[in-house]
């Protein structure tokens, strides 16, 4: 634990301490007569001492000095009872103190920092959770000090408060910093000089983590041109995330009044707390990360192991748990993860009680083994309650993965819901066939070669199924995103596609609502319908199925009932297009519930008048270029123009500037990876491209260069992707 600052005299306490670290400001030692020399006359003497003391009188066996260099007075700053947090501790100094005293000119600036830093750990440690007012005098304390120091408005409220450093110049200076609903503000009183700094979340135009010579890690906040720089938190990641938030909330409420008010937690400040803007980071998080409904809240998560049955291995990782989810991401976020709907499970069990296991049981004759996990039996508990199963099937589920794949199960379900919602009139109406199996372009020239590069790709993935199971609860592996990279089959896009994206959860649990949808929307006029219209022909004239009424209706239904559905987004431009791609390897209600997916969750605020996602991320990309294609942005000095040819690239996931056949490669690696993979082509194009636009003179000459060589990057692509290296 961090303790007050004390003097100790080191010369005196020699024959009572051993040394184990040493830097140039710190010193670790450990209490002799502790640890590996037990022997000799000072040890026996402390553990004399430590028989007659009672535990409350011990002295800590580990222990931190501050040293000012050239003295003879060190200062007693934390103290360990068991070597990995005395270790905690000095780690922590080292990542975020160390490199910092090197600016100080004198070893006096030194102390009264490290001194002034370890007290701003003790409060900050001792605050607690005072948001959770278990501490409400602490908490009053800070507000009053927080009105006193800034004078804003009464109705301004606190969320929390953080121990840090402020970088004046080169200098650090040790302060709080304040989150309230409106305005980051840090205060700092040290040795006679004050300091005040306020900044309105809606002014800030950058929030990130990161990291320099001096500075190990810190947060960089620039604001109206002014960078600022705090660093040396207690809990870095979380102060990070709820500024994160805070500055989220802010945008919403500047630039979507609508959205905002009718978010009851954002639009009412008291509602506003620490423990509340942590749970929704998370819950976002999690309902990202894994592709499941917005409206998911994470509400437990497990540390514990996975049996991976293709693998024969435990893989550590963490088991989150929603209302209508269990899911498991391993510990690197990469090796494995897997999704089960509660709706899919069939028994929940106690196994291996030694090793504290967990079975789940799911449809398909399949069961996932989780073991050490924290509580099992209160979690078998709940998870039967949640699941509405009570003991074991009559059958026994394989904790192998079946061979026989429950995908047959799977579009046998959406097959019966399509023909279920179709009963009443409307059987005339929804499409049950992806348009790809009616209509084929006609390129007899290359169709042998297409067919065995298809059948290839089939294979692969067949053999995939068998390992890791097919359909929702699927492994998850590096192998699958491998495939994904190469390409996915045509024959498999619209079942796969539906699965990373997470469309497949929606359409699951609202069985027959894009058909009444479809009944609700036909034949109404709106200025959304008459948009609609002007563009349905104009939405890949080039392919045989959107020359044909049979594509144009399906087209027309799809994006009428998503305009219905929403009439905030309504129709923007750029939506016929992806959705006429969606069309013609998915069913219709698929392509419905894929349009969702990415409109509502994957690329968020992208289609509608303002665009602003599309924007927020053409400024994510100007970065990027800035990061690792710094030539191009030292001769292309106005950034404007990578915003505006990206643009259409963003809005329409690459289909309006590559072949179709290339454009849907691109669509399967965003559905896996989501954004990222659209801002890793857009750098790869703007590197394949590199040599030509440092030639040009004017952005019109660049456009006419990226226009030209988009043909013969997309056949490299397209060579890559063939060879299994993939076309990212």
């Amino acid at each position: 634990m961090w303790l007050k600052p004390e003097e100790v005299l080191l010369k005196s306490a020699l024959k009572l301490w051993v040394l184990e670290r040493a830097n140039r400001y710190f010193v670790l030692q450990r209490r002799r007569g502790y640890g590996e020399d037990g022997g000799g006359l000072a040890g026996l003497l402390m553990g004399t001492l430590d028989a007659v003391l009672d535990s409350t009188s011990k002295v800590a066996p580990f222990r931190i000095l501050h040293q000012t260099p050239d003295s003879q007075v060190y200062w007693f700053i934390a103290c360990g009872a068991s070597r990995e947090e005395i270790t905690e501790h000095w780690d922590w100094l080292e990542h975020n103190v160390m490199k910092t005293l090197s600016v100080f000119d004198s070893n006096e600036d030194v102390t009264s920092f490290v001194q002034g830093k370890i007290r701003g750990l003790i409060a900050e440690e001792g605050k607690g959770s005072f948001i959770q007012e278990e501490d409400p005098e602490k908490f009053r304390e800070a507000i009053l000090k927080f009105e006193k120091c800034f004078g804003l408005a009464e109705q301004e409220k606190l969320v929390t408060y953080y121990s840090c450093s402020y970088w004046r110049g080169r200098v650090p200076c040790q302060g709080w910093l304040y989150l309230s609903t409106n305005f980051l503000s840090f205060y700092s009183f040290l040795l006679g000089a004050e300091i005040k700094l306020v900044i309105s979340w809606d002014e800030i135009s950058k929030l990130e983590k990161t990291s320099n010579v001096i500075l190990t890690e810190s947060i960089h906040v620039c604001s109206r041109g002014e960078d600022h720089y705090f660093s040396m938190f207690l809990h870095i990641n979380e102060t990070f995330l709820l500024m994160e938030q805070l500055a989220n909330y802010a945008v919403r409420r500047l630039f979507d009044k609508e959205t905002f008010e009718s978010d009851l937690v954002l639009h009412d400040p008291l509602q506003i707390t620490k423990r509340g803007l942590e749970n929704r980071a998370h819950s976002e998080q999690f309902s990202a990360f894994f592709r499941l409904p917005k409206e998911e809240t994470l509400q437990e998560v497990h540390e514990c192991f996975l049996w991976v049955p293709f693998s024969h291995f435990n893989t550590l990782g963490k088991m989150c748990i929603s209302e209508n989810y269990v899911c498991f991401a391993s510990q690197d976020g990469s090796l494995c993860s897997i999704i089960i709907p509660l709706r899919e499970v069939i028994a929940v069990e106690k196994a291996d009680p030694a090793n504290k296991g967990v079975s789940i049981s799911i449809k398909g004759k399949r069961a996932f083994r989780f073991t050490e996990v924290k509580d099992f039996e209160h979690l078998v508990a709940k998870l039967r309650i949640r699941s509405g199963t009570t003991s074991s099937p009559h059958h026994t589920a394989s904790t192998e993965v079946a061979t026989t794949s429950d995908s047959d199960n799977l579009v046998d379900y959406y097959e019966g819901q399509l023909m279920a919602g179709q009963k009443g009139g409307s059987s005339k109406t929804v499409s049950t066939e992806a348009l790809m199996t009616v209509f084929h372009p006609q390129d007899a020239d290359n169709l042998d070669s297409k067919m065995l590069k298809e059948k290839m790709k089939e294979q692969s993935w067949n053999i995939l199924f068998v390992e890791c199971g097919r359909g929702v609860s699927m492994f998850r592996t590096k192998k699958t995103r491998d495939l994904v990279l190469r390409g996915i089959p045509e024959t498999l896009r619209g079942e796969l596609w539906l699965l990373f994206s997470g469309a497949v959860n929606d359409m699951a649990t609202n069985p027959g609502y894009y058909t009444e949808l479809v009944e609700k929307s036909l034949g109404t006029c709106t200025l959304a319908t008459d948009e609609i219209e002007r563009d349905l022909r104009r939405s890949l004239p080039e392919h045989p199925a959107f020359q044909s009424d049979t594509g144009i209706s399906a087209l027309r239904r799809v994006l009428t009932a998503y305009a219905y559905r929403n009439p905030k987004i309504g129709y923007c431009q750029a939506m016929n297009i992806l959705t006429s791609v969606l069309l013609l390897y998915a069913k219709e209600e698929e392509a419905f519930w894929l349009l969702v997916a990415v409109c509502e969750r994957m690329l968020p605020d992208y289609f509608n008048r303002r665009i602003i996602g599309a924007l927020v991320d053409q400024a994510v990309f100007e970065e990027l270029i800035r990061d690792h294609l710094s030539q191009l942005t030292d001769h292309m000095t106005d950034m404007t123009f990578f915003s505006s040819v990206s643009l259409s690239w963003f809005l329409t996931l690459f289909i309006s500037v590559l072949p179709i056949e290339s454009a849907v490669s691109v669509i399967d690696c965003f559905f896996y990876d989501g954004i990222k993979a659209i801002l890793q082509l857009g750098l790869a194009v703007l590197d394949y491209n590199m040599d030509k636009l440092l030639t040009c003179k004017d952005d019109a000459e660049a456009v006419t260069v990226l226009s030209r060589n988009m043909v013969i990057f997309d056949t490299r692509m397209s060579r890559a992707c063939a060879a299994g290296t993939g076309c990212m």
